[in-house]
């Protein structure tokens, strides 16, 4: 059995040509790094932050994310951390995923030996059926079949919904591990939008010079996590409240690598209004795309 998708249509295109065509435009668009990645394939991205809305709104971020990866040496396994919309709890999936591409699949062996590590430490199992109605892995996987196209038959991935009921500490700790034990080469792709503002979201700190503070709180957010401390980029989120849907994710992935990190930086950040090319901030979220290495 494959996890099949639940927002093919919504998110993004469930028609083959037309996903690719959907894609090609998110690289190519105004907003996009402007191209498609050209396949010299060196070096290492340790890891990407990557924004999970609708391709219409966030899909040119993510293409400059990417874009990065299209170009950069293909690991043993892309692990794909994702937040936890529905409130199902922290799981790893240890099933294929379906697109509209392919099956894409899944590590299965890196799945179990991850289980069996947390089993004294994070305690976290592997559970299917959690990931069944999560969007934010999901919307991940065209784009990254998308730019490894002649490794699609190959390619391995791991996706980990993150909530509260895990310490991220440890659950680091059992990753780490895991990647010790297998010897494998792992790029992490952190599935995370950056801050909501609306009545809808619950979120109104501030009602004037609404574009402005949003900047100033998301930029504020970025510059936090370059400090490749999540102590510091879990503090500023609870004294500004910024809705970052995946806060919890963005910590793990910095647990992770931070001390393998030689460089961070910001490739791309705008706002849903942008896209609409708009001047009412009162309902926006913000997009962002970082990469490691």
């Amino acid at each position: 059995m494959a996890r099949k998708p639940i927002v093919a249509d919504q998110f993004y295109d469930s028609d083959f040509d037309n996903l690719q065509k959907q894609i090609t435009n998110c690289f190519e668009g105004k907003l996009g790094p402007g191209t498609l990645p050209i396949s010299k394939r060196d070096g290492e991205i340790l890891g990407i932050i990557v924004p999970h809305a609708g391709y219409f709104y966030s899909g040119q971020c993510a293409a400059w994310a990417y874009k990065e990866i299209g170009e950069a040496a293909m690991p043993d396994l892309f692990i794909i951390l994702g937040p936890d919309h529905t409130g199902s709890g922290s799981a790893i999936s240890a099933e294929d995923w379906t697109t509209p591409f392919s099956d894409l699949k899944a590590d299965i062996e890196f799945a179990k030996v991850l289980e069996a590590t947390a089993e004294q430490n994070s305690g976290i199992k592997i559970n299917n059926k959690a990931h069944e109605k999560e969007h934010s892995i999901e919307v991940q996987l065209p784009f990254l079949q998308f730019v490894n196209k002649d490794h699609m038959k190959t390619m391995k991935m791991l996706a980990i919904m993150v909530s509260h009921d895990v310490n991220i500490k440890k659950l680091a700790e059992d990753i780490k591990a895991a990647i010790k034990l297998t010897k494998k080469t792992v790029c992490f792709i952190t599935s995370s939008d950056f801050t909501h503002y609306g009545e809808n979201f619950g979120f109104t700190p501030f009602i004037y010079n609404i574009k402005e503070s949003l900047l100033e709180m998301d930029n504020g957010a970025i510059e936090t996590i370059k400090k490749l401390d999540s102590s510091v980029f879990l503090n500023y989120v609870k004294k500004t409240g910024a809705t970052i849907c995946g806060t919890l994710p963005i910590a793990l992935m910095i647990d992770i690598i931070w001390q393998d990190v030689s460089d961070v930086h910001l490739l791309s950040y705008y706002t849903s209004v942008d896209i609409t090319e708009g001047k009412d901030y009162s309902h926006s979220v913000g997009y962002a795309a970082m990469v490691f290495k």
